[in-house]
């Protein structure tokens, strides 16, 4: 069938998409499809015009226009014609709706699909021999096609400017395509504009400009009453706590940087690349520190241990890997277009960031078992329930995160064509959520308060380690067992040290002798 073609080049315009609303071509060469030979101009979702009449100014319509759009063949291509021979040479532009793309080709015989009419589908189909095959849609006019002609030995045809409005909402696609054989080797530049009613964002990323907006009202929001509470009680903060501040600093920035490029992308149709690389740096630096701020909280950093001891280099060493990873993955998808990165080289870049994810996760949840076991034994009943509330909230998120996993997968594999390209925005909206309302709950329950300090590590508690995790703590340690032993009743002594209780039983045995 005819979809069988076309969906292979629709999938190709995805692959190839470009984030940008002025679409620019530099010499770029036609691939070869079957009988017929495409360039891939552009796929964007558009909204319908809100004014709808043809005339008139462009302001409330959505539209794709041309502009300066050129071709140029080969010397030789052109030597084969004389200079008075009138149309030696078509290229059509092809733009259509992505419901219509059945519309485009036609069958030659059974398993055989052409998008280029032949002799016999003349006959048959009513095509005109060389030229596009396309079949009228339920929309009046619809697809719209656009011919461009070379005339005699010119080497190069131009194509007037002109604009299309867009009256009913759909994901549309341009393909500039011809199918003289004479003509390979042809190249097109020039550009296309594609304009939404509200500016020129795609309509698939024109949702985000609201929800970053709002998303920096939150953070806004969330920093302002966790300063009051910081300078409130400033005498009592812990060192967990000023991560905490980092970590709502960098999401503020991260907001606000995303929402001024795209409010800049949606008024000039281009991405500045400064703010977009401002943007991603400030996400890749917020992701990591806030994995690593959730590591060393399940370690019990400042609660069951006062420092990492010899973690603190191995915990480094995986955020700096996180974030370099995390980095390129979000340079390469958010600056600039991407018509050279393909599916294997965007899985080379994603299955690294996925597979530290899920390392953080392992790591996380094992730290957080050894904290609550710590917990429990000591009898530390305040910090467990802290813990507690703590593991419950982060195992709702994995569980959250792993059904939304799911339904992605779904939504991508039941949407091939991006057909739902309106919803697509909350796929990328769920997890900026998540991870800001996961901020809260830690911001929540590690609030600054006059008796925050009830959670902080004390000595006098008699905290162990694991050996290999706390070698530069042993003297301490030792120390503050001998000052307990020395200030309490026999009975309630909380031995650490085994050699300090040993010693302890040989002397009371020679009192008794």
């Amino acid at each position: 069938m005819a979809r069988t073609v076309l969906g292979a080049l629709i999938v190709i315009g995805l692959l190839v998409e470009v984030n940008a609303s002025i679409h620019e071509y530099n010499k770029g060469r036609f691939s070869v499809q079957g009988n017929s030979f495409f360039f891939y101009g552009g796929s964007e979702g558009l909204y319908a015009s809100q004014n709808q009449n043809e005339t008139g100014g462009t302001k409330g319509k959505s539209f794709i226009k041309f502009e300066s759009i050129s071709f140029k063949r080969s010397k030789e291509a052109a030597n084969r014609h004389q200079e008075m021979e009138h149309t030696t040479g078509l290229i059509e532009a092809i733009v259509f709706e992505i419901k219509d793309r059945n519309k485009i080709g036609g069958s030659l015989s059974v398993g055989s699909t052409v998008l280029c009419c032949t002799h016999d589908l003349a006959k048959e189909d009513g095509c005109k021999q060389g030229e596009i095959i396309v079949h009228p849609s339920d929309e009046p006019g619809w697809p719209k096609r656009k011919r461009i002609f070379f005339n005699g030995n010119d080497e190069i045809a131009r194509m007037q400017p002109d604009s299309i409005i867009i009256n009913k909402s759909g994901m549309y696609n341009l393909y500039f395509m011809f199918c003289d054989p004479n003509l390979k080797g042809v190249v097109v530049s020039g550009k296309t504009i594609w304009k939404n009613t509200m500016g020129y964002l795609p309509g698939r990323m024109a949702p985000f400009l609201k929800f970053y907006g709002f998303m920096s009202l939150c953070y806004l929001i969330l920093g302002l009453i966790w300063f009051l509470q910081y300078v409130r009680f400033w005498k009592d903060i812990l060192q967990l706590q000023n991560c905490i501040t980092i970590v709502i600093a960098l999401g503020m920035c991260e907001m606000a940087t995303w929402y001024f490029e795209y409010a800049n992308f949606n008024a000039t149709g281009h991405r500045p690349i400064g703010i977009t690389i401002w943007a991603v740096t400030f996400g890749s630096v917020k992701k990591t520190v806030s994995r690593l701020l959730l590591l060393v909280v399940s370690m019990g950093y400042g609660v069951v241990r006062p420092t990492l001891g010899g973690l603190t280099s191995k915990v480094l060493l995986l955020g700096a890997i996180y974030f370099v990873a995390s980095e390129a993955l979000e340079l390469v998808e958010n600056v600039g277009n991407i018509n050279d990165l393909s599916g294997k080289a965007r899985l080379f870049l994603v299955l690294p960031v996925a597979v530290l994810d899920a390392f953080f996760i392992l790591w996380i949840f094992t730290s957080l078992s050894k904290t609550l076991e710590k917990l429990q034994a000591r009898r530390s009943f305040a910090k467990l329930e802290l813990y507690r509330k703590f593991t419950n909230s982060l195992a709702m998120a994995v569980v959250l995160s792993v059904a939304w996993i799911g339904y992605e997968l779904y939504f991508k594999a039941t949407d091939p064509f991006t057909e739902r390209w309106r919803n697509a925005w909350i796929i990328t909206a769920f997890w900026i959520l998540l991870a800001f309302v996961l901020l809260c709950v830690i911001c929540v329950l590690w609030a600054p308060s006059h008796n925050a300090t009830r959670y902080a590590y004390s000595e006098e508690t008699g905290e162990d380690f694991d050996e290999d995790e706390a070698v530069a703590l042993t003297a301490v340690g030792v120390k503050s067992t001998l000052d307990v032993a020395g200030r309490v009743d026999r009975k309630e002594r909380r031995v650490v040290n085994s050699d300090v209780f040993s010693l302890a039983e040989d002397l009371e045995e020679d009192k008794r002798e």
